[in-house]
């Protein structure tokens, strides 16, 4: 088994963790925004110690690109914790009407009394908390209907909070992408190098193909051997490696395949859909 050790976190992400503490109490709604396909390796778990009692709205973005069945499964895993989860696509727009009217529910109480009281009530005000390369920007650029959060596919591009108008229900404050100082779990490193969440400057395209490797040839072998025309998918995942390597002429002097490029292209493949639509993760059984 090969190992990988992601660690990223960047300066302004501490910082962004403390200014989102400070914020909170001007917030009404957090909204978390997590990658569809990997909901739980995308779900940091400090923020739930930062936003405390907070209401929360779960967003499931790039629904488009995960395993719809898959995807359903997460809206009832999260509906069993009383959260509400909306499966969205950042890009299109998908999903995201529902986003106001549930922000509204979560302060319907604190809506009406200051009615009873003569007062109109202000718009919801939510703050949008998610990792790097989630869609944040994109989300709500779409949201507010016009650009207004810097995009890119790179991770880490926002690097301050800004206040963001939707319509006349929703402000949103936008944050950095955050992720955390150690991941415990090394599989959560792979899926979220995988995804893009992480700069391809701190992982090697060798050991992430090969996690990834494993994980297909396990659980969508039929899409493995479709893309790359492979009469059967090898159990081993660096021999997975190996064949897409000489399938796609990824060959060193000697014949030898050369199992890094043939990760990247694999981890390309995948990130670009050509592979199908791909979840990198399943809900926990229930106990």
């Amino acid at each position: 088994m090969v190992c990988l050790t992601i660690q990223w976190f960047p300066g302004h992400m501490a910082k962004a963790r403390r200014e989102i503490s400070e914020k909170l109490n001007v917030i009404d709604v957090v909204i978390e925004l997590l990658d569809a396909r990997l909901p739980l390796s995308s779900q940091n778990p400090m923020i739930q110690d930062i936003i405390k009692e907070k209401p929360k709205i779960v967003l499931l973005n790039k629904a488009d690109i995960a395993d719809q069945s898959v995807t359903n499964r997460w809206v009832s895993y999260f509906a069993a914790q009383d959260i509400t989860a909306i499966p969205v696509n950042s890009q299109t727009g998908d999903g995201l009407q529902r986003v106001p009217k549930e922000a509204m529910k979560t302060v319907e109480q604190k809506a009406q009394k200051l009615l009873d009281k003569g007062f109109n009530p202000r718009a919801v005000r939510a703050i949008i908390i998610g990792i790097p390369n989630v869609g944040k920007s994109t989300l709500i650029n779409k949201l507010a209907n016009k650009t207004i959060a810097k995009t890119s596919d790179k991770p880490g591009v926002t690097k301050k909070q800004q206040w963001i108008k939707v319509g006349t229900e929703m402000e949103l404050l936008d944050t950095p992408g955050i992720l955390w100082p150690k991941f415990e779990d090394e599989a959560i490193g792979y899926r979220l190098a995988i995804s893009g969440a992480i700069k391809e400057e701190v992982f090697d395209f060798e050991t992430a193909g090969y996690y990834l490797a494993q994980f297909l040839s396990e659980n969508y072998k039929d899409l493995v051997k479709d893309r790359y025309n492979l009469k059967e998918v090898p159990e081993a995942p660096m021999e997975v490696l190996e064949e897409i390597g000489r399938k796609r002429g990824c060959l060193r002097s000697g014949g030898i395949v050369d199992t890094s490029l043939a990760g990247e292209i694999l981890l390309r493949d995948y990130r670009s859909q050509k592979l199908g639509h791909i979840s990198l993760e399943f809900p926990p059984n229930p106990q």
